[in-house]
């Protein structure tokens, strides 16, 4: 009876630390993060398009990306790509056009996607979609996407799933909260990262009224 009561303690943590995730968990490669050799290895990749995507990162949307690609790839070599390297792209804001370049999107998904914006978080993406496909399908659709969070409300859980956050960014994303705009958030994180570094990491935040 102890070892049941323990379980369902531990189960239930679980569940509860699962929900804070805002960032889909993901193998795929993040276009502002891969290393050039990760980047190289990928399929239709030369070393200009490799230089190319260093020189031009961080992308704000998968969309500057595949301007960055030009027409050095074809279509279906894009889609190939896309399937190993996408940007997570931001559930409340992304654009139909930025929408239609994630692998396996289709008209419906489009359509489920849309209908439940804004998402408050990655948990309600989740339920929603559940009502469309099993656990499987949700993860896979997850993959590509993110919640923006509340500098101001959002918990260390929260904030870890953000590609690339380690403990310091963690420590200096609460040290200046809370925060009055984005301004002041780049402004104190542009103390010890590059505004390259920093606008990487503002793309999955936000401060609420």
């Amino acid at each position: 009876m102890r070892f049941t009561a323990i379980l369902t303690f531990f189960s239930l943590l679980f569940l509860t630390s699962v929900s804070f995730a805002q960032v889909g968990k993901s193998d795929i490669l993040n276009p502002n993060m891969a290393s050039e050799n990760e980047l190289a290895g990928l399929p239709g990749m030369t070393s200009e398009l490799v230089d190319a995507i260093v020189s031009t990162r961080p992308f704000a949307t998968n969309l500057e990306l595949d301007a960055t690609l030009g027409d050095a790839l074809t279509d279906d070599q894009k889609a190939a790509l896309r399937a190993e390297l996408f940007l997570p792209m931001d559930l409340n804001s992304a654009s139909r056009e930025e929408l239609q370049l994630m692998p396996g999107m289709t008209n419906r998904w489009m359509r489920e996607f849309n209908e439940y914006r804004p998402y408050e978080d990655l948990a309600e993406f989740r339920r929603e979609m559940s009502k469309y496909t099993d656990s499987e399908g949700v993860a896979e659709l997850e993959q590509y996407v993110f919640v923006p969070m509340d500098l101001n409300s959002a918990s260390d859980e929260d904030f870890m799933t953000i590609p690339g956050m380690t403990s310091r960014w963690l420590r200096e994303f609460n040290e200046y909260a809370p925060y009055e705009d984005m301004a002041e958030f780049h402004r104190e994180m542009g103390k010890y990262a590059d505004e390259d570094e920093v606008g990487r990491l503002a793309r999955y935040v936000y401060v609420g009224m």
